[in-house]
């Protein structure tokens, strides 16, 4: 049997109530007006060459609180997001692998009882983060968080699922995240022309800093080492084995008078006798 001839719109309201059976998942999901975005916490490393940190979306589905389900994040490339279709089971959840064939996956897991309104860094003093691509070696996991495999852009979004895995409720996709690249060593300027004055200006202070230090490295050592490169001339009144003295002077008889007075006419000695007859 075919179709009744006189209905020409017969087959087109089948292909309509088809398309609206395959939608009904999607018209009953309700949207969260939620962005995920980087956390704002004053971290070190919130976006590397591999990793980016999210904020949790803590309070975000507190509305659904009678509903017991999971929260997932949606990792897609951001030319690929609109292509996302969110899935039906736990077992068309994508895993890492699809974001290099497909363009998204699905990861972090978290239950609705660990994402409270209460504020987490009282008392424990952390800070609710949610680390993209923190994971190393587990490749083997189900549901991996691998390093991203590049710069991107990505987006991303949380879906809400229950524990059938049919999606409840899901947030905004976010605005482009890309993550930061390294530089090759050719690709570094070194030219100083291309510096800023002021950093030329710096460099020259700290040169001549360097050059003094130097200088007065090299004095201080010149001075403390001299004596032993060029002993000083020692007095000769301190060399050891020299002997001074003043000259003695028989009886005190300055040398003039010494050298008139006849033999045998020192003061004090009696002449001597004469030998002629």
């Amino acid at each position: 049997m075919g179709l009744p001839q006189g209905h020409p719109y017969l087959g087109l309201q089948v292909l309509l109530l088809t398309a609206l059976n395959c939608l009904r998942p999607s018209l009953n999901l309700e949207l969260v007006p939620y962005t995920p975005q980087i956390t704002a916490w004053d971290l070190e490393g919130k976006v590397t060459a591999t990793t980016f940190s999210l904020e949790q979306p803590r309070c975000v589905f507190h509305e659904l609180a009678g509903t017991s389900g999971t929260v997932w994040l949606v990792v897609a490339f951001s030319n690929a997001s609109r292509g996302f279709q969110n899935p039906e089971t736990l077992a068309n959840i994508p895993a890492f692998p699809r974001l290099l064939t497909d363009g998204h996956y699905m990861t972090l897991p978290l239950s609705l009882d660990r994402l409270p309104c209460d504020d987490p860094t009282v008392g424990s003093g952390g800070i609710p983060v949610l680390r993209v691509g923190h994971d190393h070696g587990c490749h083997q996991q189900p549901f991996c968080n691998p390093p991203l495999p590049g710069p991107g852009p990505y987006r991303v979004k949380f879906l809400l699922m229950d524990t059938r895995g049919s999606p409840k409720a899901e947030t905004k996709w976010s605005d482009p995240i890309t993550l930061h690249q390294g530089k090759t060593p050719g690709s570094i300027d070194t030219w100083p022309g291309r510096r800023s004055g002021g950093m030329i200006v710096l460099t020259s202070i700290l040169s001549s800093l360097t050059g003094l230090l130097l200088l007065a490295f090299l004095a201080a050592s010149t001075a403390r080492f001299s004596s032993l490169w060029w002993p000083q001339e020692t007095p000769e009144q301190l060399r050891i084995g020299s002997f001074m003295g003043k000259r003695y002077m028989t009886h005190h008889i300055p040398p003039s008078e010494a050298a008139t007075l006849p033999v045998g006419c020192e003061p004090g000695l009696d002449p001597l006798p004469s030998l002629s007859p």
